[in-house]
């Protein structure tokens, strides 16, 4: 034996021993798995910290046998439960999803305006077709429905203007429309040209409203008592986790194959949303929605294809979810799944601006005609005290944070506020690097005026599930110790309490949204059939898809 080999063997039977040393030292970790009811608030656990060397060794000496893993978390279980067997049985929730619908595409419309969108949608490889493939709004794109996905998933997030949902966890329900329609308008041009996707299967745009309705109340329910944001995790973790399991009933998987996908989407790497903060602020974090959908068809494609699941994702001592990404902590139901979040979601009506901003702007407009009317400006501003709520203060207080890129901009909420204090307006292309609003030194200089102060009732409301305000106030002191009014906005319009209100501002809205890209008439056509709920219901969706489709657009090549 050679000095080289004999010296190896020695090495490996000291490490040998050195473990076999610690294992008898060590005090295994706890792997009794509890049960827990789908709707009680689950119990949580804790480790001190987290050791590489000190969890193998526990998974080692402390583990059972995979044989006493059997079935899935109850958490996995309920999710496939809800897509396969509940039905939806709520106008209410049908009519708001039918508004979420338009709103969502204009939005993906008015996003393709933005050349750093553009550029990033369309075939892998340039030129390429796919037979029966997803056809992309607004362009002449037809794609497999995984790209696809990402295309329109990434077209809807561009702007931040689509729908959104505030609780423990933020985020864009509508963001799931990526998925949801990729996947159907090619399930269902595949089948009408012969194939046998999903059993047959062709898709109505009710059938599109039931699934926004299942994947809205997914998200919506894992984010009202939990927030990922807080253990460094970006919120499109659950676009993907909801989009899988509805695609997987969309094509045509039974409820164990929906378990399996949805455990592979949470066992998938999930996005760290360091992109949305400083000092890492990017363009990411406007398609990461994008990527969510298009990681949700990959993996449902895949239990199509035989793949199985990981039953115990989310609860597997030291490999789980829990333990490596949650801090041991279990998710918590505040409700069962039914239709609560989309009849509950907020829409976003005035302003392309992060959500827990919309009444501080709305709040700031007031002030710009109460300053004008006065014959002042917002130069002759001295300070501005924003009376707000936690989670405000957590985002998007960026009170001295440099404002590099657009990304940074549309997260400031003192940028937006001042932005209409300044001009009376705030558009997207204020976000603009080289615009009018981010070159101009008043903005900047007021921007610096702005200062957040936490109101804990507001916070509160905030969390009430009978309120879920998102209140604002702001005071404004002027240079000549003039101290205006405190103008304080609840809940912003497309809150559930100003819906009715808001329903002309959303057809509006999309309707601007529709005209860059095609003729008057179509327009006048497409806006009409969107208010015609038993006409479009029932319309297949491909056919409905094609009245987006446009094969010489200006806007993408």
């Amino acid at each position: 034996m050679s000095a080289v080999n004999r010296g190896l063997r020695q090495a490996t039977r000291s490490v040998r021993l050195h473990q076999v040393c610690q294992r008898s030292a060590f005090r295994p970790l706890s792997t009794t798995l509890k049960g827990a009811a789908p709707l009680s608030l689950a119990a949580t656990h804790t480790r001190s910290s987290f050791s590489t060397m000190a969890s193998l060794q526990s998974a080692s000496a402390a583990a059972p046998a995979p044989s006493a893993h059997t079935g899935y978390d109850p958490e996995i279980k309920d999710i496939a439960d809800y897509v396969h067997n509940k039905a939806v049985d709520s106008d209410l929730a049908f009519d708001t999803a039918r508004w979420v619908f338009i709103d969502t595409l204009g939005c993906g419309l008015e996003a393709l305006k933005f050349k750093e969108c553009a550029k990033l949608l369309g075939p892998i490889v340039p030129g390429t077709q796919v037979p029966n493939g997803t056809r992309v709004p607004g362009t002449p794109f037809v794609l497999d429905p995984v790209n696809g996905a990402f295309n329109i998933g990434a077209m809807i997030r561009w702007l931040d203007y689509n729908d959104c949902w505030l609780a423990a966890e933020w985020g864009h329900p509508s963001d799931n429309l990526g998925a949801i329609l990729a996947v159907a308008d090619w399930v269902t041009r595949t089948n009408k040209a012969g194939g046998n996707l999903a059993g047959g299967k062709t898709f109505t745009v009710r059938d599109i409203l039931e699934a926004m309705i299942k994947a809205h109340e997914i998200q919506g329910c894992l984010a009202l008592l939990n927030s990922y944001n807080k253990v460094g995790l970006d919120h499109v973790v659950l676009v993907k986790v909801a989009s899988t399991a509805v695609v997987s009933k969309m094509l045509g998987l039974n409820e164990k194959q929906t378990a399996d996908a949805v455990t592979q989407a949470w066992v998938d790497g999930q996005s760290l949303r360091t992109y949305r903060h400083t000092p890492n602020t990017m363009s990411r974090k406007s398609w990461a929605a994008g990527d969510a959908c298009q990681r949700a068809v990959n993996l449902a494609l895949k239990v199509l294809k035989g793949e199985t699941g990981i039953p115990t994702v989310l609860s597997a001592p030291v490999w789980g979810f829990y333990d490596v990404l949650f801090k041991g902590k279990k998710f918590e139901f505040q409700r069962p799944y039914g239709t609560y979040v989309m009849e509950n979601v907020l829409f976003k009506v005035s302003y392309p601006a992060e959500f827990h901003s919309q009444t501080a702007v709305e709040a700031s407009e007031k002030i710009h005609a109460q300053l004008k009317a006065m014959g002042k400006s917002a130069a002759d501003i001295k300070e501005v005290t924003c009376r707000t709520h936690e989670a405000c203060i957590r985002i998007i207080d960026k009170q001295f944070k440099p404002m590099d890129n657009f990304a940074d901009r549309d997260h400031c909420i003192q940028y937006m506020a001042s932005v209409m204090l300044v001009f009376g307006r705030l558009t997207a292309t204020d976000y603009v690097d080289g615009s009018e609003a981010a070159t101009s030194p008043l903005v900047e200089s007021l921007r610096q005026k702005i200062k957040c102060v936490e109101d804990p009732q507001f916070t509160a409301d905030y969390h009430d599930p009978a309120l879920r305000t998102i209140s604002n106030g702001l005071t404004v002191e002027l240079n000549d110790g003039t101290v205006l009014p405190e103008v304080v906005v609840e809940a912003p319009l497309g809150h559930r309490l100003r819906r009715e209100e808001a329903k002309p501002h959303i057809l509006a809205k999309y309707k601007r949204h529709l005209e860059p890209h095609f003729s008057a008439d179509k327009v006048q056509k497409m806006v009409a059939l969107g208010q015609d709920p038993k006409t479009l219901e029932a319309m297949s969706i491909d056919e409905y898809v094609d009245l987006y489709v446009s094969k010489d657009s200006k806007f993408v090549q």
